[in-house]
C-alpha cells in the first residue's frame, strides 16, 4: 500500500446519541466514512443532519456512543480525555469561523501555542511558527496582533497555527463563515495550495460554492450520509456520457 492510499481517518458504524428527557437522541446513526491521505473533503448538510457531531467525533473533540473509528492508523475510540487531547495536539489542525486567536498575542505566538502546550523548546518553536507564516504569505506580519490584521490575514495566522505541529489532518469549521466573499476566496486558494503540497484536509460548511471547492463532497442528512461524490468521478462521467 502506498503512503496515499492509507487512511488518515477510517469510522465504522459510528453512532452518536445524546441524552434528552430521558430519551436518547441519536444524531448519528451508523457511520461508514474513510478519508485517505492528501484527500480534500467538505462536509455539508442542513441543521440537524448531524455534520457538528460528526466534526466533533473526528476531530476528538467527543466520544462516540458505538462503533469504531481510527486517525491516522490508530485506534482511538474510548481513549481517556487525556489521551484525546493529546491526539488533538499531535495529530489534528483546527481552523474554525472565529479565527480563536488570543488578542494581546503576536502573530508569531499565536501560531507558536501549539507548540508550547507539546514542549518545543522556545527557540524552536518560534522558529517553526516564523516559517510557517511564510508559507502561508503573513511573514512580513508576525510581530502583529490580531487586531491589527484584516480577517483573512487573521484566519491565515489561524491556518498558520493550525500546520504548525505538521498534523495528519486539517480540519476546517465554517472557516469562510466571517470573510468577505473576495477574502473567502482568498483562503480557498490557501487550502487548494496546501492540498497541492500533500495536506489531509476535511472542511465542514453549509455553503455549496465552498464545499466546490473540495475533490469530494460528503452530505449528512438524519444522521446519515446521504450522497458520497467525486468531483472527478462526475467530470469524468459527464464527459463520457457526451460522447458517442
Amino acid at each position: 500500500m502506498s503512503a496515499n492510499d492509507q487512511a488518515v481517518i477510517s469510522v465504522r458504524g459510528l453512532i452518536k446519541e445524546y441524552p434528552l428527557g430521558g430519551h436518547p437522541v441519536r444524531a448519528l446513526r451508523g457511520i461508514d466514512f474513510e478519508v485517505r491521505r492528501n484527500e480534500y473533503v467538505a462536509v455539508m448538510g442542513p441543521s440537524g443532519s448531524g455534520k457538528s457531531t460528526f466534526m466533533n467525533v473526528i476531530g476528538c473533540l467527543d466520544a462516540p456512543s458505538a462503533g469504531e473509528y481510527a486517525l491516522n492508523g490508530r485506534a482511538v475510540s474510548g481513549l481517556d480525555e487525556a489521551a484525546l487531547a493529546q491526539i488533538r495536539n499531535e495529530e489534528i489542525g483546527f481552523v474554525f469561523q472565529s479565527f480563536n486567536l488570543l488578542p494581546r498575542s503576536t502573530a508569531l505566538d499565536n501560531v507558536a501555542l501549539p507548540l508550547a502546550y507539546a514542549k518545543v523548546p522556545r527557540a524552536e518553536r518560534l522558529a517553526r511558527a516564523a516559517k510557517v507564516l511564510e508559507q502561508v504569505g503573513l511573514g512580513a506580519r508576525r510581530d502583529h496582533r490580531p487586531n491589527q490584521l484584516s480577517g483573512g490575514q487573521r484566519q491565515r495566522v489561524a491556518i498558520a497555527r493550525a500546520l504548525v505541529t505538521k498534523p495528519a489532518l486539517l480540519l476546517a469549521d465554517e472557516p469562510t463563515g466571517a470573510l468577505d466573499t473576495q477574502t473567502g476566496e482568498e483562503v480557498m486558494a490557501l487550502f487548494a495550495e496546501l492540498h497541492r503540497q500533500g495536506q489531509t484536509i476535511v472542511l465542514v460548511t453549509h455553503e455549496p460554492d465552498i464545499a466546490h471547492h473540495a475533490e469530494r463532497v460528503v452530505v449528512l442528512r438524519d444522521g446519515l450520509i446521504e450522497r458520497d461524490e467525486r468531483r472527478g468521478t462526475l467530470a469524468e462521467a459527464a464527459v463520457n456520457g457526451g460522447r458517442s
